[in-house]
């Protein structure tokens, strides 16, 4: 008897030892990380933002909920990204970004080519560039990557000349040819076109001249060309750049539904890069 009732005991205990093992291992599932359903994504106001609450409602018929967090400048929306406040954004071109980590040691990374926003030369007092007055002030964009792109556009447009291969870093101070003495105003890229009274021509953004009411193809009096470099692109923290849900955002952003809204919408003022 005693026999018998340690083999019992022996057999209970191995029992419920397995049914114990057998409770975790199907509980395991349960604890696993679910699929990530919400990204937070930040864009600068105007037509990146337009463009956002369209990629938003393309992806809600995918599962996906977008937030679209809306800046006024090109610094802070990588900063909230680095902070990991934000999933993703999507502003910005491959120059600023390439000159955004070098200078701050932040791993943003690309996912996606977006759309392409010719900058331009706009002016409210005259309707070429070779009638801007000697001495005049001009404006251009106060960020590094922007600086160099208008001050480049500067000179194609034949008013300056810059050091050979400076390019994209490129300050005023690599000017060496200013035949007109032009004066450059540095400020911040979102402010230069309301202050357009207060210079004789602006570089802008074309956002930033939508923004404001200008229209890149009636009231810029140059411009970048359609194969400019400065394509903008969707960008991520660098370990979030295999997410499922950051996969999802760019297909959305990416689909026939929005290339057609940015064709019709904008008229050929923002081109779709893909």
């Amino acid at each position: 008897m005693k026999k018998t009732g340690f083999l019992l005991t022996s057999f209970l205990l191995a029992a419920s030892l397995l049914t114990g093992c057998g409770a975790k291992e199907e509980a395991a599932p349960a604890g696993a990380a679910a699929e990530q359903t919400k990204v937070k994504v930040g864009v600068t106001a105007g037509p990146h933002e337009e463009i956002m609450n369209k990629v938003k409602e393309v992806a809600q018929t995918k599962g996906l909920e977008v937030e679209v967090v809306v800046f006024n400048d090109y610094v802070q929306p990588n900063q909230a990204l680095d902070k990991g406040t934000l999933d993703a954004n999507s502003f910005q071109t491959i120059p600023f970004l390439d000159k955004f980590n070098a200078d701050h040691k932040t791993k943003i990374v690309i996912v996606g080519n977006s759309v392409t926003f010719p900058m331009g030369l706009y002016s409210t007092k005259h309707k070429n560039v070779a009638d801007v007055p000697e001495g005049g002030v001009v404006g251009i964009q106060n960020d590094p990557s922007n600086r160099a792109r208008a001050l480049m556009l500067y000179e194609a447009a034949g008013l300056i000349k810059l050091k050979e291969g400076v390019g994209d870093n490129a300050t005023p101070q690599d000017i060496i040819e200013n035949p007109k003495k032009l004066e450059f105003k540095e400020l911040e890229a979102a402010f230069l076109a309301r202050s357009l009274g207060n210079v004789e021509l602006a570089s802008i953004n074309t956002n930033f001249a939508m923004s404001a009411g200008y229209s890149p193809k009636k009231d810029a009096i140059f411009a970048e060309t359609s194969d400019s470099p400065y394509v903008n692109v969707i960008a991520v923290n660098e370990p979030n750049k295999d997410n499922p849900a950051i996969a999802k955002l760019v297909e959305a952003y990416r689909s026939e539904e929005v290339k057609k809204f940015i064709e019709e919408h904008f008229d050929g003022a923002v081109l779709p890069s893909w």
